[in-house]
């Protein structure tokens, strides 16, 4: 019989595992992908966010963070970034017309230009869409930066920096997406801003 009690303290402490084993293997990780952005606000240029399903959602929140803000304490500017999972319109008539495997890398070529930067959103780190968009941006001379999990899959190989979340349970791996973004948004706010 499912024991929700027990559920609910195994989630938590598989949570705050996660969180401190994030401590030990991605606190470089963390910290370069800050110091990357930084750069790319610095000159001007935007983020880019893609993803699937929750990593969608992962996605807008960021890019919201960067362009409203995450620090309620500083008063700072619209810092540049867009979440290329919100358009509808977009998105159906890519997957329509050209598949849906194509639909982030037709969106980073539109709207991508040299010295952006794309974070891509991936637990697996295989999906087709987002290996497309990659590829697309280092076309374009687009910094690529993968959130991952589990292996890396393949985008580890691909994206030019990661984060890679020591878990193996989506769940988490979403869980640590959210930390980290959070991290590296406040980092670019108060290095640059406060």
């Amino acid at each position: 019989m499912f024991n929700r009690k027990e559920f609910i303290e195994e989630s938590l402490n598989e949570s705050a595992a996660t969180k401190k084993l994030m401590l030990e293997k991605n606190f470089e990780e963390i910290n370069e992908a800050a110091d990357v952005l930084i750069g790319v606000v610095k000159t001007g240029r935007k983020i880019m966010f893609i993803g699937n399903g929750g990593s969608a959602a992962d996605s807008q929140h960021l890019a919201t963070e960067f362009v409203i803000r995450l620090s309620h304490d500083l008063d700072r500017p619209s810092i540049p970034a867009i979440a290329l999972t919100t358009d509808t319109s977009m998105l159906t008539a890519g997957g329509n017309d050209i598949g849906f495997e194509n639909v982030f890398a037709r969106n980073v070529e539109g709207l991508g230009s040299e010295g952006d930067a794309l974070i891509c959103i991936s637990t697996s780190g295989n999906s087709p869409n987002i290996l497309k968009a990659v590829e697309k941006a280092k076309e374009k001379k687009i910094i690529t930066i993968g959130f991952l999990g589990k292996d890396g899959g393949k985008l580890i190989k691909e994206c030019d920096y990661s984060v890679l979340i020591p878990s193996d349970n989506t769940q988490r791996i979403q869980e640590g997406h959210i930390t980290a973004g959070h991290i590296i948004c406040e980092i670019v706010e108060r290095e640059l801003y406060s």
